[in-house]
């Protein structure tokens, strides 16, 4: 209520008396009752979003005793559905839901069609397994609809922790619980728990930090050696990256590159590291300073980037560093958005002198048609490869896809690489070059610069 409206309040409070201050606030109710009622979805006739929100607020507001839970319901292939069965049979879907969720109605109990195939159960409840209950018979009771396609509901489920807490944000939480779960058909709920609290926290904290970090050199560069095996000797690199956050440390990129990923924001730390890459090579280059090939990830986003590929060369100008010693490496993903984009960009680079790297080669179903259709210079074999050895199939399978890349004339590198016994193998295979933690782990410009002065 807006501080106006408590101020009128109080001063026809202090004008009428108790009887009929009461009777006046019980006519306001029942105005506010009839507006939500008149507040319902058009083709299920329950609440809508508005309206459940503020009647979820007043069960328990007023019932301080009791334990309150949101149970959100989403279908996985919903527009599958409505493309494969017609409209008509999507719709019928949804009323067909919200009959099932009706059954469920007691007291205290608030239901909700959110938007199109989404829904809302406000509910008390004793222990756990009286929600995961209400899942699963709803889910009995949706697979009771006939219809030549299979539905996958999903429930993802908050619990309040207080009986003030925001009814929006249990829905939230409860959204959240059940998108890391929408799509396994194995899975049918899923409750908001601390581990997903706190990955929230974390993805909030990267959201909202990345744009000072990179705008204050917090995005940090790091160089994971590459060496030839007969020599030991490092000649080449692959940039890496770190987040060196004031208040929590180095935070490693498994930890913000998958958000960064979902927002687009990955797009602008790939640029800062391309950078720091060009820079660094630039620099060493005019000092007379040994260098060796210093490889960048391009991130599957800038399919839709038209601009990367002029920031390469622009880059290359800039710093005045050859192409070739900055080779590109892809993986598959890169590949899937929008391949004949994506390969017409590479070759536009590939033409002005970048090298290109398959990074993960056998971590995907599709490396053998991208070897097909794609002109890379250099593959580099995924770390599972190595990590089979010990079994003589593996042996055997990684002998002849390392024959096979040298007989196509290709440059190979072996990733992940931890013991001497993978590499006594690799050299068997005639494969020299490497780069894993028998080595070197990725460090710091300064450490990597430094191997190479020495």
């Amino acid at each position: 209520m807006q501080e106006k409206e408590k101020n009128a309040i109080r001063l026809i409070r202090q004008e009428m008396s108790e009887k009929d201050f009461e009777l006046y606030m019980y006519s306001l109710k029942k105005m506010a009752e009839n507006n939500i009622d008149q507040n319902l979805s058009f083709m299920t006739e329950l609440y809508n979003i508005r309206a459940f929100q503020f009647k979820a607020a007043e069960e328990m507001l007023e019932n301080p005793e009791l334990k309150f839970a949101m149970i959100v319901l989403d279908f996985a292939n919903f527009s599958t559905i409505n493309e494969f069965c017609g409209r008509k049979t999507g719709d019928d879907l949804l009323k067909h839901t919200a009959n099932s969720m009706r059954t469920l109605q007691r007291e205290h109990v608030v239901l909700s069609h959110f938007r199109a195939d989404t829904f809302g159960i406000f509910t008390p409840f004793n222990d756990k397994e009286e929600l995961i209950d209400i899942a699963v018979k709803l889910d009995e009771m949706i697979a009771e609809f006939k219809i030549p396609y299979k539905v996958l509901p999903a429930f993802g489920i908050c619990i309040a922790d207080s009986p003030t807490m925001s009814i929006s944000i249990m829905r939230d939480y409860a959204v959240m619980a059940l998108d890391s779960i929408k799509g396994k058909f194995y899975a049918k709920y899923a409750f908001f728990d601390e581990k997903m609290r706190s990955r929230m926290i974390m993805n909030k904290m990267i959201e909202n930090d990345i744009v000072d970090a990179l705008a204050n050199e917090h995005i940090l560069l790091y160089v994971q050696p590459k060496v030839n095996m007969r020599t030991g000797e490092v000649d080449g690199g692959e940039a890496l990256v770190r987040w060196a956050h004031p208040e929590r440390g180095i935070v490693m990129p498994c930890h913000f590159i998958p958000v960064l990923e979902r927002n687009g924001l990955i797009i602008d730390v790939d640029i800062c590291v391309w950078r720091q890459v060009f820079r660094l090579l630039g620099r060493r280059l005019a000092e007379g300073k040994k260098v060796v090939p210093i490889s960048i990830n391009i991130s599957r986003q800038h399919v839709f980037d038209d601009s990367f590929k002029d920031k390469l060369i622009d880059m290359s100008k800039e710093y005045n560093v050859p192409p070739e010693l900055v080779p590109l490496e892809l993986t598959e993903s890169g590949f899937l958005e929008n391949q004949g984009m994506m390969y017409e960009r590479m070759h536009y680079l590939k033409e002005y002198g970048f090298k290109l790297s398959m990074d993960d080669f056998g971590s995907g179903y599709s490396n053998i048609t991208m070897l097909k259709n794609e002109a890379m210079d250099e593959i580099k074999i995924d770390k599972g490869f190595v990590d089979d050895i010990a079994t003589p199939k593996g042996r055997r399978i990684l002998k002849h896809v390392i024959e096979m890349i040298k007989d196509l004339g290709l440059n190979i590198i072996v990733e992940g690489v931890e013991e001497a016994r993978q590499r006594d193998f690799l050299l068997e295979c005639g494969c020299t070059n490497a780069q894993g933690f028998y080595y070197y782990k990725p460090m710091p410009t300064d450490d990597f610069e430094a191997l190479l002065d020495k």
